[in-house]
């Protein structure tokens, strides 16, 4: 052995970036000031539980809100000019991870002031009939707008439910909303919505003008309410049209914001005059349209849109405005980083940004436009150096039909240009609607880290390039959609990106579905695959899991898998286990409600029928994916070990299939 590898051989492990930095949960989720900008709430993981963090930014001091019962803080919004309305998840025998309770709560930025507005346990004994209170209600609450009249006011909508713990059935029942004290809880009921589950959007006068959602047959449909109180459909899927779906007002509350379908049918930003019922595109996508709106600092109207796509990019249509100005210097002064305003005071001068990129969690930072200075606020990761994080790089391929696909591929730090690596594939879960975009994210780099490229593919049926592409996906687990990454597979050995023998499939959810599927469709393409939380027998998606449970979830099951038990059963990699020839790794939650254990349980006992031999990592009390720090290092240490044997330093092609 020469010096050189002496060296490479001794300093490798000692170079290595530990597994716990990539188990670790981001030190801060979110972080915005309040429109007085005096304060800065944030969500802060304290001792792995997530707590509402409040700070007085002119003096440094604050308070955590560590919620009771074991709660955790899921998320706030401000509401007035320094009080704010949060939301727990809480632990109910579901898993680890916290689930939503419902609830709202509301607090004063230097933490007083707190109370329980909506959900179970609202409500107190009155001391005088004449005085209004919270009521002690069994559903799930979202805030719909703030009242810019009435700061002791807002609206929130409701979807009556169970009881706490239940899994909220958003088409369940008719989503009624109501005008809420921020200080009492005492509530009125405005209206209910025409439809189940229904989301709503408000004018700036706080009227409700949009009922709107995914309804109980599958399509979306969009309700507005007029001057006189009446709603009427303005868009329903089931009968074609120009669809959009409401996002905002502007500022004199004479047309909306919508999402559309855009000049190319990919996806685009439009206006919706209510006078008039045109759509007028503000931007439409050519490839992926993906975006959102960027609000001005009063969140009163709209003067960019970010795309989320490729490398996340903005496109400013009011460049007069004040923030877009500013939203562009502090792009030059962040080179290469996706900056993006998480808020901002409602007079403009102050504002909170947040700079990240692939291979940075990213850092809030504070501009004070009085002394024009940045200041950082919040790291979300400090432990993880950017300098030996990988870069994602955007990809785009053609599938077998001819379909244009995207993805990213990262290269391991240090061998961006280097030739036939061992490569992890990584099928996103969902998968109708999801898709994976660029940034930090944590299981990639631990398998770069490792000398892993990874490959993500947004399979058709993924979100992001226009309601087509995604429907192109309904029916087609284990067919087309699985087509794809196959594809996506062989394009990667073409390139000479990676090794033909040592070639992974990983996945969580659907993911788990596609890496078990991938094995026994393509038996010599995979030496080895991983399903996390993952779906083997298509027909007990029908009886097992929260899915089924619901009117909705039936007919949505319906629609994207359909009904026929004898092919769900063709395309469920349980019945294919005599074509299999790669090393199998299953990781199941026990608390899992999404993909209950049995899924995976069926198929542990069917390979050790025909004893085959696999691993398998079985954690009782996680859920539809790990997130205990403990387990998920756990996990990543066995992924990597197992990964190891299989296409790592452990590989030796002797022992190759």
């Amino acid at each position: 052995m020469s010096y050189g590898l002496l060296l490479l051989a001794t300093g490798w492990a000692h170079a290595q970036v530990p597994v716990a930095d990539f188990a670790r949960h981001a030190k801060y989720r979110w972080a915005e000031i309040s429109p007085s900008g005096e304060y800065l709430a944030t969500t802060a993981v304290v001792d792995g539980k997530t707590v509402l963090g409040l700070v007085h930014l002119a003096s440094s001091k604050g308070v955590n809100l560590n919620p009771r019962d074991n709660d955790e803080v899921t998320g706030f919004d401000w509401v007035a000019p320094n009080r704010l309305i949060y939301t727990l998840g809480g632990h109910y025998g579901l898993g680890e991870a916290p689930t939503p309770t419902g609830e709202l709560f509301s607090i004063n930025g230097d933490g007083s002031g707190a109370a329980t507005l909506y959900g179970y346990r609202a409500g107190a004994p009155a001391s005088a009939t004449h005085i209004r209170r919270a009521t002690s209600d069994m559903g799930y609450g979202f805030l719909v707008a703030a009242s810019s009249n009435e700061p002791a006011f807002a609206l929130i909508g409701a979807i009556p439910a169970n009881g706490p713990g239940h899994a909220f059935s958003f088409s369940g029942a008719f989503t009624e909303a109501y005008r809420i004290d921020l200080n009492t809880g005492a509530k009125q009921q405005l209206l209910t919505a025409p439809m189940r589950g229904a989301s709503f959007l408000a004018d700036h006068g706080g009227r409700i003008r949009f009922a709107y959602g995914i309804d109980v047959d599958q399509f979306a449909k969009v309700f507005y309410r007029g001057e006189d109180g009446k709603w009427e459909t303005v868009y329903d899927g089931s009968k074609g049209g120009a669809r959009f779906e409401p996002l905002m007002f502007n500022r004199t509350d004479d047309s909306v914001y919508a999402r559309c379908d855009g000049e190319h049918g990919v996806g685009g930003i439009c206006r919706w005059q209510p006078k008039t019922r045109q759509l007028e595109t503000i931007w439409s996508a050519r490839e992926s349209g993906s975006a959102e709106l960027i609000e001005t600092f009063d969140r009163k109207d709209a003067f960019a849109i970010r795309t989320l796509l490729g490398r996340p990019a903005v496109v400013l249509f009011d460049k007069s405005a004040p923030e877009a100005q500013l939203l562009v210097e502090l792009m030059k002064q962040f080179p290469g980083s996706d900056v993006r305003f998480t808020s901002g005071s409602s007079d403009g001068k102050k504002a909170v940004f947040l700079a990240s990129g692939d291979t940075d969690p990213g850092t809030f930072y504070l501009y004070d436009a009085a002394t024009k200075k940045i200041r950082p606020l919040l790291a979300r990761g400090d432990w993880i150096k950017p300098e030996r994080m990988a870069t994602m790089e955007p990809i785009a391929l053609k599938a077998r039909d001819g379909l244009d696909l995207h993805g990213y591929l990262t290269r391991p730090a240090g061998k961006e240009q280097a030739r036939d690596l061992p490569l992890v594939v990584l099928p996103h879960g969902g998968p109708y609607g999801i898709y994976d975009r660029w940034g930090f994210d944590p299981e990639v780099q631990l398998l770069a880290s490792r000398g892993y490229a990874v490959l993500q593919v947004n399979f058709r049926g993924s979100g992001g390039y226009g309601l087509p592409f995604q429907k192109a996906g309904y029916r087609e687990w284990g067919g087309k959609m699985q087509d794809d990454l196959t594809d996506a597979t062989r394009w990667a050995v073409a390139q000479h990106i990676a090794d033909r023998e040592r070639i992974c499939i990983f996945g969580t959810s659907y993911g788990g579905y596609a890496a078990l599927q991938g094995a026994v469709k393509e038996p010599d393409l995979y030496r080895c695959a991983i399903g996390n939380a993952g779906v083997y027998d298509l027909r007990l998606m029908y009886t097992r899991g929260d899915i089924p449970q619901s009117e909705f979830g039936e007919n949505y099951l319906k629609m994207v898998l359909g009904e026929d038990a004898a092919e769900l059963w063709n395309r469920s990699p349980i019945a294919h286990l005599d074509a299999l020839k790669a090393k199998v790794m299953l990781i199941v939650g026990g608390a899992d409600r999404r993909v209950p254990p049995i899924q995976a349980e069926n198929l542990h006992g069917e390979l050790a029928k025909r004893k085959i031999e696999h691993e398998w990592l079985y954690q009782r009390t996680e859920g539809h994916g790990f997130y205990d720090e403990a387990h998920t290092r756990e996990m990543y240490e066995k992924v990597l070990a197992f990964l190891d044997r299989n296409i790592g330093s452990g590989y030796t092609a002797v022992s190759a299939k």
